[in-house]
């Protein structure tokens, strides 16, 4: 039986013209596919060229993978009800790539240094038998031998459910979205009959079978939910659970983002200093995307995710994987490229060819859209970029 279910077409960003060589045919509603690029040396560069660098020197270490672009949530921010609502079209069942194609895909990027492979969605838990695409992935080995990181980044409102299961397929860690600890809140931001009691039963599932470090993120708006970060602190401290507020972005074209909703990481550290005093951990790992604080009473850490108004373009190290098989070299993207249809070529595209272009792919990679937000060099803004709950946060 399919891990997913049939629905009708959706269309999304274009595809980048990037090709020389012409396409295979492929089926879905991708009408006229484009192959990566071949590395110009050719494919023997591959085994010298060693672990990749991007344009700005950044390697590649983690690929993110969305697995559904349908969730359960309809949050403002993300996946707002007037532009996702019950008439639109969710991608049909032969556009997604099956667990086998992402499991190659995964098992290339990963001769190519990637060490970290998250499943995003959408909310990841819809796609049904999730977990057998898990233990594929957990079969496979990084570089240096030993098996990837895997993540998840859910709502939580299914976990409790599946948690045991994911656990023992190879799911090493779990972070989950809340945006309000407070019922009438939650259901407002989520947009959702659902309750966050289902949530907190999530979080405590995963926390149970050790499923960590256990990371919770709030997308905090100026005064939508602002109200709530003082209670979310207060629940998750003394937990062992990581509490990160996340600013308000431009993602997508349907959340209406305004500057004026976005609460500074700055402000909420001082609103969260005032009532529970704060003190910064040391230097953060490269490509680490949260700004680690602890409570100066040991009760636990708090963490800020500053695209915004502090962006950390400077070391980004991920790629984006769309649950129909387009690549996105950032989160802001307008473009993607299409690595479905060498997945599904009838005369079956090998790895190392596969890998030549990737590789070529991120060693021209420049993207850097929040450091360049607002300035004379910041991308046009009539490209209509993708949405979050297509690809991913």
């Amino acid at each position: 039986m399919s891990e997913f279910s049939a629905r009708p077409p959706r269309r999304h960003a274009p595809i980048i013209p990037i090709a020389a060589s012409p396409a295979a045919p492929v089926p879905g509603n991708l009408a006229s596919p484009r192959l990566l690029p071949l590395p110009a040396p050719g494919e023997d560069a591959l085994a010298s060229a060693g672990q990749p660098l991007d344009a700005l020197a950044r390697p590649l270490r983690d690929l993110r993978i969305s697995v559904t672009d349908r969730c359960n949530f309809r949050c403002g921010y993300c996946m707002p009800r007037s532009a996702f609502g019950r008439d639109h079209a969710f991608l049909p069942h032969g556009d997604l790539l099956s667990f086998e194609e992402i499991t190659r895909a995964a098992r290339i990027f990963l001769s190519l240094g990637v060490r970290k492979l998250r499943l995003t969605g959408g909310e990841p838990l819809l796609r049904k038998d999730l977990e057998r695409l898990v233990g594929q992935l957990a079969a496979l080995r990084t570089l240096d031998g030993t098996p990837p990181d895997i993540t998840l980044t859910t709502n939580g409102t299914l976990l409790a459910r599946k948690a045991r299961a994911l656990k023992d397929a190879g799911l090493r860690r779990v972070t989950i979205s809340l945006d309000a600890l407070d019922e009438a809140r939650f259901r407002q931001m989520s947009d959702s009959g659902l309750s966050v009691e289902e949530v907190l039963a999530g979080i405590e599932a995963a926390r149970q079978l050790d499923l960590g470090p256990l990371k919770v993120n709030m997308v905090v708006q100026r005064g939508v939910n602002d109200d709530q970060i003082l209670p979310l602190a207060r629940h998750f401290r003394s937990t062992g659970i990581a509490l990160r507020f996340i600013e308000f972005m431009d993602v997508g074209a349907t959340n209406r983002w305004d500057m004026a909703h976005v609460l500074p990481s700055q402000e909420v550290r001082a609103r969260l200093h005032a009532a529970y005093p704060l003190q910064r951990i040391g230097s953060q790992p490269a490509g680490e995307t949260a700004e680690r604080w602890a409570y100066a009473d040991g009760q636990g850490e708090v963490a800020f995710i500053s695209s915004v108004t502090q962006a950390f373009c400077g070391d980004c190290n991920r790629i984006r994987l769309s649950t129909e098989g387009r690549l996105y070299t950032c989160l802001f993207a307008s473009q993607g490229h299409d690595l479905r249809s060498l997945l599904r070529q009838a005369s079956p595209e090998p790895d190392a060819r596969i890998a030549a272009r990737l590789l070529a792919l991120w060693q021209t990679r420049s993207d850097r859209y929040s450091q360049l937000r607002g300035t004379a060099q910041a991308p046009a803004s009539g490209a209509r970029r993708i949405e979050m709950s297509y690809i991913g946060g």
